[in-house]
């Protein structure tokens, strides 16, 4: 099985991934529309449900066995995630290709690459050593 903390860790590759994959369709010429959508589309959702995830069940965990602030770090978290909402819900909002959805698409990706260097530095290294492999195998 798994651990929680791993399965996080691959959404995020997995994130950046995708990110890079939208960068070499925005460098192509002439960029399709259906080309970008086969590639926001799933990752717009993902981060969503992976923002549902660690709220429902890494966050909870990390504010009882966390030892580096885990309160302050879990409302940073939050408001990341919220930020990263907000730029999927603009860009789905938008014509896919568009100067305005490349910028809500920018603002996801930024929201989200802070939220994952500040977790991966933070929280999820204090998850690591403060909570037992069982519980976080189990968690996964």
């Amino acid at each position: 099985m798994t651990e929680i903390t791993a399965l996080i860790l691959a959404d995020h590759e997995w994130f950046r991934e995708q990110f890079a994959k939208l960068d070499d369709l925005q460098a192509g010429t002439p960029v399709s529309r259906a080309a970008l959508e086969r590639v926001w589309r799933p990752l717009g959702d993902k981060l969503d449900v992976h923002a549902y995830i660690e709220e429902k069940i890494f966050y909870p965990q990390l504010l009882k066995r966390g030892a580096e602030d885990p309160e302050g770090e879990t409302l940073d978290a939050i408001g990341d995630h919220n930020d990263i909402r907000d730029g999927v819900r603009d860009a789905n909002a938008a014509v896919a290709g568009t100067d305005e959805w490349w910028a809500a698409v920018g603002r996801a990706r930024e929201a989200n690459d802070d939220h994952m260097g500040e977790e991966e530095r933070e929280g999820l290294s204090d998850f690591r050593r403060h909570a037992p492999i069982g519980l976080r195998e189990a968690l996964g």
